[in-house]
């Protein structure tokens, strides 16, 4: 018999290009299909939010993203206006003028302070009095408190929130700081700080800011500097948030000219306000949703103080206008009004920001700022 000749076919060799090739596509497939995954869990988990069993949390849920310029569609995906708008059950806005009572306020000039600016109190003892010595020295915040140079600083938390509380024991150390035109971008809160040589700041007046895309260079309602009426003049009823000559905090509804006739030396506009000459607002006119908040209100004393928590992060979730409430309450406010919060939110001590920005892109141009002389 003859023999049968075989015919061996050589291993197939693939190239490195190649291989890696395959490899990246493989990598591709499975990260796309983890991301349709997330994406899939991400709108269920929304439409039970939206459209689920549970009341709180629908109104919570509406009224978290509604706070907000960027994430507001978020509650159309399943919810119409009309149905938006009876979760949320929109207050009427009331253009009654509540007058500041300016005999609440002691103001710090006729009472003695310590060397180091903090006001000294009379059932302290004289050994406790010396002891106020301190300053702010630029080292890092620990969570502790600061206290020198007549401001204080304290961490403040609660139910799923922290945040920071500065006392300004002398009230006209405050200020408003603008960039130098409006109508353009705005300025970074460090920007403006830097700029006034302040030692402290906070974000303040709210701007227009459509879908998130604002520059922050066109406040909302008014601005008022060193008594000059900067921006508003046609607006009607406003939230005012101000100083007066005295260092007297206002707080409420009224026109640019109802604001100008109080005197106002520096003042923006947001809100809503929370407390008024000793009243917390009542919980129908403050509903809200959980997000990272401004506020600044005044003591008894005339001490500021101006607050701000943090939010959107793993740690600190937000707050909802009713803690700011409860914290200011707790710190002896008189009159306390709601600022312009969300990725704005940011507290800068000696060219240090104290806090965390929401903004995965950093600070937000902003057009006010409440300043610390």
């Amino acid at each position: 018999m003859g023999s049968k000749s075989i015919n061996v076919m050589p291993n197939k060799i693939v190239s490195p290009g190649r291989r890696a090739a395959r490899i990246t596509l493989k990598f591709l497939s499975a990260l796309l299909a983890l991301l349709a995954v997330v994406i899939i869990a991400l709108f269920v988990a929304i439409w039970v939010l939206a459209k689920g069993p549970s009341p709180t949390a629908q109104r919570l849920f509406v009224m978290t993203v509604k706070e907000t310029s960027a994430m507001g569609w978020l509650a159309n995906i399943y919810l119409s206006e009309p149905e938006i708008e009876q979760i949320m059950g929109f207050p009427e806005q009331s253009h009654e003028f509540y007058e500041t009572d300016t005999s609440l306020i002691t103001l710090p000039a006729a009472r003695p302070v310590h060397p180091s600016g903090k006001l000294l109190e009379e059932s302290r003892g004289e050994e406790e009095n010396r002891n106020l010595d301190g300053g702010f020295d630029g080292g890092d915040f620990d969570g502790g408190d600061f206290v020198g140079d007549g401001i204080e600083l304290h961490e403040v938390s609660g139910a799923g929130y922290r945040g920071y509380m500065m006392i300004v024991h002398d009230p006209m150390r405050l200020f408003v700081g603008t960039p130098a035109y409006f109508g353009n971008v705005g300025m970074k809160l460090m920007d403006i700080v830097v700029n006034a040589n302040a030692t402290a700041g906070i974000n303040a007046g709210g701007f227009y800011d459509p879908d998130g895309t604002g520059m922050g260079g066109i406040p909302d309602g008014i601005v008022i500097c060193d008594g000059e009426l900067r921006w508003g003049a046609g607006s009607g009823y406003v939230n005012v948030i101000g100083f007066d000559a005295n260092g007297i905090l206002h707080v409420g509804t009224m026109t640019p000219a109802a604001a100008m006739n109080l005197g106002l030396q520096w003042a923006v506009s947001f809100g809503p306000t929370l407390i008024s000459n000793g009243v917390a607002q009542d919980r129908s006119a403050v509903r809200s949703g959980i997000n990272p908040r401004t506020a600044i209100g005044q003591r008894a004393d005339g001490a500021v103080l101006l607050l701000i928590v943090d939010g959107r992060q793993i740690d600190s979730l937000g707050a909802t206008l009713e803690d700011l409430i409860e914290i200011f309450l707790d710190y002896g406010a008189v009159n306390a009004a709601n600022l312009d919060g969300g990725s704005s939110t940011q507290m800068i001590v000696n060219d240090e920001t104290i806090n965390n920005c929401a903004s995965v892109s950093g600070p937000r141009y902003i057009p006010t700022a409440f300043l610390v002389r």
